[in-house]
């Protein structure tokens, strides 16, 4: 029988149970519904394209529309040159989309379809546009997959003319639309001119009118990707998902770039803040300001709640770490950092932020699972719980307050509604996590006085 205080019973380098994220096409998927028009395009089987339509749609509880390039067992062994080409046909002349955005799988990926060299043999109409990016589910996270393709979108469309429209290009990271709405209501109030990609709002939460659109008003259009080489700066909102878009329009365009982390809590809304400032040299507007001063009134009044509780908190990296630098604002000891995204690089900055809060004793993984964040839990109980539906059942088990942020979230509605970034979405966190707290404590409250009685 295993022991699960002896760590090396239950140390795995090649199995992963219950993995904290889903596969590259997923994210891919997404990055393309975010623009104007845009059909996504699985090049595989049917399944799978049915299986990513699926994830997406019970997250956001929108319609995620794409097509397939439906391999059978002729393409699987002899390629889907001609299944693509028939497919980008039958969607041109069926469906009218401005562009396919083609994102490959597991099965493709193996054959070696050259998706480049069979999207150059295509005939496409005039004024069309046919994109792809490489995306094998056997490495990287939806993360990656999202950032291939909002690089492979630059790639292929950005242009530079040589003279700037002194734009800001922003890349809001893999997050929902409530945040991209968020973002944008930031710059505008801030007075500046931005093109965002990809952007879904208006396409993940579009609003229901009674009649079907297969391509909703909301998403980048194609017209500003092209523009986007003539930008002044690009900021990359979040490293992980989005820093790969931004290199690559500095390397195409020479459009500079900086990247900032994800703007949750007041430490990182108050960075997103001073790069708008530096960038359109204006004033901070006085209804930001009043937000920000509200937030650290709200954390001064929650703060008998939240001083020293402990937190396990998983997800996608961008999100976990901005969640754990606001839990350290709150006063909480992010106990636990799990990603599934692979790469050291969100372990060094996990270790970067325990040191800038002083904190000892605390753990960060990538290429996690919950599998292994419970077997910790096991070790040393945390107070509370943070991360996607999945989280569910570690919840359960160990008896411990769980808050649902980040993504997949399948069993819960509104929730792409509202934002976690901003001044705005720090309220809507802390509301969260010190709700799920006091509802414990008035829990333990009531069996205390049961207990008495008894």
């Amino acid at each position: 029988m295993l022991d699960y205080t002896k760590k090396e019973q239950y140390d795995r380098s090649a199995l992963r149970v219950n993995p904290a994220k889903t596969c590259q096409p997923v994210g891919a998927m997404y990055a393309a519904l975010g623009v104007h028009e845009c059909m996504p395009h699985s090049h595989g089987s049917q399944g799978c394209c049915a299986f990513h339509r699926m994830f997406l749609t019970r997250h956001f509880k929108d319609p995620a529309m794409a097509s397939s390039s439906s391999f059978t067992e002729g393409a699987s062994v002899f390629g889907g040159g001609s299944n693509l080409k028939t497919a980008a046909k039958n969607i041109f002349d069926i469906y009218n989309p401005k562009i396919i955005a083609v994102h490959t799988t597991c099965l493709s990926e193996t054959i070696g379809d050259d998706l480049n060299a069979l999207i150059q043999g295509i005939d496409i109409p005039d004024g069309k546009y046919m994109v792809h990016t490489n995306t094998p589910s056997y490495k990287g996270s939806h993360v990656t997959g999202f950032s291939n393709m909002v690089a492979s979108f630059i790639n292929y469309l950005s242009v530079s003319s040589g003279a700037k429209n002194g734009k800001l290009a922003m890349i809001p990271g893999f997050v929902n639309p409530g945040d991209m709405r968020e973002m944008k209501r930031l710059t505008k109030a801030m007075g500046i001119s931005y093109t965002m990609l990809p952007d879904t709002s208006g396409v993940m939460d579009s609003p229901m009118t009674g009649k079907f659109e297969m391509y909703p008003q909301g998403g980048t259009t194609v017209e500003e990707i092209i523009g986007l080489g003539d930008s002044k700066l690009t900021l990359a909102i979040g490293k992980f998902a989005s820093e790969a878009g931004a290199e690559a329009l500095e390397k195409k365009c020479k459009v500079p770039y900086k990247t900032l982390p994800m703007p949750i809590g007041i430490g990182n809304t108050d960075k997103f803040i001073m790069e708008l400032q530096s960038f359109t040299k204006d004033e901070v507007p006085y209804s930001i300001e009043e937000e920000r001063g509200q937030l650290v009134d709200i954390l001064i009044d929650i703060h008998p709640y939240t001083y020293n509780k402990k937190a396990a908190i998983f997800g996608d990296p961008d999100t976990v770490l901005g969640i754990a630098e606001f839990a350290m604002e709150m006063g909480m000891i992010p106990k636990y950092l799990v990603t599934g995204t692979p790469g050291e690089a969100f372990e060094t900055a996990a270790e970067e932020l325990f040191t800038k809060f002083g904190l000892s004793g605390c753990k960060a993984k990538a290429a996690g699972d919950l599998y292994e964040l419970h077997q910790w839990m096991k070790e040393e109980r945390v107070d509370l719980l943070i991360g996607g539906t999945h989280g569910k059942y570690i919840a359960r088990a160990e008896d411990i307050p769980f808050v649902r942020a980040g993504f997949p979230i399948i069993d819960r509605y509104i929730h792409s509604y509202m934002p976690l970034v901003g001044y705005k979405g720090g309220m809507r966190l802390a509301e969260l996590i010190t709700n799920a707290l006091m509802d414990r404590q008035d829990r333990d409250s009531t069996e205390e006085d049961f207990e008495m009685v008894m």
